[in-house]
């Protein structure tokens, strides 16, 4: 299968081409998502050798995250799919954080200003994939909902910003954290091609 894969929810713009499981990927950081995501797309297809209608789909990161950034990775990857005729995989951005992380329980979570977080709990199935636990949610730091058992790891820059406040509400359930951890098109791409095989394309 041969899907393009956007994520433009954080300060770093990423493009990722999944080949049949062969992945290349660019990425640019400093927050310049309209004046590199196109160049970016560009490259890769013409690193792949591939014109934009020789895929099977796109997928792109839905958010939560910056709304500008956001605006911007939904209206490419929805004028690059409309011009070549394919379907769209939207992929939670939490969700592909988590599939980025070395761990089978993660806790997900950005900053969404006004002292909150942006929160989702994420479990690693048979096939690799996270699946969320309950519901993604905005939450004060010390109101996340508590997820179930222990050996959970978190990350996100939501974790930067509140990780004190958040390994006090989590107590023994939390494994660890980790710092500086953003989600990449990579992993969207993993998600987009999962998502495409379970019927999720719009």
């Amino acid at each position: 299968m041969k899907l393009l894969a956007l994520d433009t929810a954080t300060e770093v713009c990423t493009v990722a081409l999944s080949l049949d499981g062969e992945v290349l990927e660019r990425s640019e950081p400093g927050g310049q998502h309209a004046e590199c995501i196109l160049p970016m797309v560009d490259a890769l297809l013409a690193e792949a050798g591939l014109v934009l209608t020789q895929l099977d789909a796109l997928a792109f990161g839905r958010g939560p995250g910056s709304f500008t950034g956001l605006r911007i990775g939904a209206g490419v990857a929805q004028g690059l799919a409309f011009g070549a005729d394919l379907p769209v995989v939207p992929v939670s951005s939490l969700a592909a954080l988590a599939q980025g992380q070395d761990a089978t329980r993660v806790l997900a979570a950005f900053d969404a200003r006004m002292q909150q977080v942006y929160w989702g709990a994420y479990v690693r199935n048979a096939q690799g994939i996270v699946e969320v636990q309950g519901a993604e949610g905005v939450f004060a730091p010390q109101g996340i909902p508590m997820p179930d058992g222990e050996g959970w790891v978190g990350v996100g820059p939501g974790w930067d910003a509140y990780q004190p406040a958040l390994q006090q509400q989590l107590g023994r359930r939390l494994a660890a954290w980790r710092h500086t951890c953003l989600p990449q098109a990579r992993h969207i791409a993993e998600l987009g091609v999962a998502g495409f095989q379970s019927g999720d394309a719009v």
